[in-house]
């Protein structure tokens, strides 16, 4: 049995080793159109690789898989779990090292330029010459980050197969704001509660910290609430965004002005920098200042877009797939990781469905190898 993976990234590189541990029989090969595979591993938890999480449905699957490749993990508060090396070097490392000896060919800046499937082979034109296989692998990713590899290539190769995409669009991204503010406050980081709302109704709210720049907001608990932002929408003025900011939660408006009338300033509370600018917008008042801190609202006109967003929101609909990831449409194609319509969490929750899926996958295709 043949198998060709369209892919080098996390979900392709975790499903042809998996394949392989399963049956080092099946012949295994990958497509990657970068000049090297895994380039968005090195990229994720600030280089030091954010594999799973303690709190993830596939924990325990990822888990076993990298243990049994010899790769130990160790947890970093709410649950995050990175290599214990805290490299992301080292996560790439083993991956590649595990390919090698199980004999995974991996074919390194081959663009594909179409698919299609004759009977029970599928071909696979590339610019390195066309490949077959008897099963076929997705796993291009989505389009968040292109110059990391994923570049949307994935959905139109899904969709040769009469597969659907749903509304795409950036997700754990920065939220851009017209707020002179923002460019003020650069560098301020500060812990409160964000609610998002949209054309007048409240449809998220989560709290963190946030993360002042110059062109908005940032920060994991923005980027947790910017899936629900439309960059489509906003342009054509159906999608009217505001992001309210209660910098102190734990306070009621009463009490803030309580403290300002005793002490004249909310700098025992606030960075010093947030303190001046609300206090120019207030005019110096303390009770407009008060309701500024539980309530301090900013236009939202976009996101930061692909290139800076960790993960696509949108894709291939999960409807039209198997647990396994295997197609309803289209037998022996399987589609997995981030080119599937699955979006989750900072925290590892993204990196844990790409390895788990893989797996799954893996496991179904050696059944029928059997």
């Amino acid at each position: 049995m043949n198998i060709v993976i369209i892919g080098g990234g996390a979900s392709g590189i975790a499903c042809a080793i998996r394949t392989k541990l399963n049956n080092p029989d099946i012949s295994v090969q990958v497509l990657e159109h970068l000049d090297e595979p895994c380039k968005k591993i090195y990229a994720t938890g600030n280089g030091r690789c954010n594999i799973t999480n303690k709190n993830a449905k596939g924990f325990e699957t990822a888990k076993g898989f990298f243990e049994s490749i010899g790769l130990i993990m160790r947890e970093s508060g709410e649950g995050r779990m990175y290599p214990f090396s805290n490299q992301a070097s080292g996560v790439v490392d083993v991956l590649l090292s595990t390919c090698e000896k199980l004999g995974i060919e991996i074919i390194c800046s081959c663009k594909v330029l179409r698919v299609e499937k004759i009977g029970d082979t599928f071909n696979i034109f590339t610019s390195k010459g066309i490949f077959s296989s008897d099963i076929l692998v997705l796993a291009t990713g989505g389009m968040a980050q292109s110059a990391l590899g994923s570049d949307g290539s994935g959905y139109a190769l899904a969709e040769t197969f009469g597969h659907s995409i749903s509304e795409l669009s950036p997700a754990l991204v920065q939220l851009k704001s017209p707020n002179k503010n923002c460019r003020a406050l650069k560098g301020i980081r500060t812990k409160c509660n964000v609610k998002l709302e949209i054309n007048g109704e409240n449809v998220g709210e989560e709290f963190g910290e946030v993360l002042f720049a110059d062109y908005g907001i940032s920060g994991i608990v923005v980027m947790n609430l910017s899936h629900l932002v439309s960059d489509k929408l906003i342009s054509e003025e159906k999608q009217r965004c505001t992001a309210i900011l209660d910098f102190v939660p734990d306070m009621s408006e009463d009490e803030l002005l309580c403290h300002y009338n005793k002490f004249l300033t909310f700098e025992g509370i606030l960075p010093s920098k947030l303190c001046a600018v609300l206090n120019r917008q207030a005019d110096g008042d303390g009770e407009k200042m008060a309701k500024y801190i539980k309530n301090w609202r900013l236009i939202i006109n976009g996101t930061k877009g692909y290139d800076y967003a960790q993960i696509t929101k949108g894709g291939v609909r999960t409807d039209e797939l198997y647990d396994s990831g295997e197609s309803k449409l289209t037998e022996n194609l399987y589609i997995i990781g981030e080119l599937t319509d699955n979006q989750f969490p900072c925290g590892g929750f993204n990196l844990d469905y790409a390895w788990s899926s893989a797996i799954r996958a893996a496991d179904k295709i050696a059944e029928r190898s059997e």
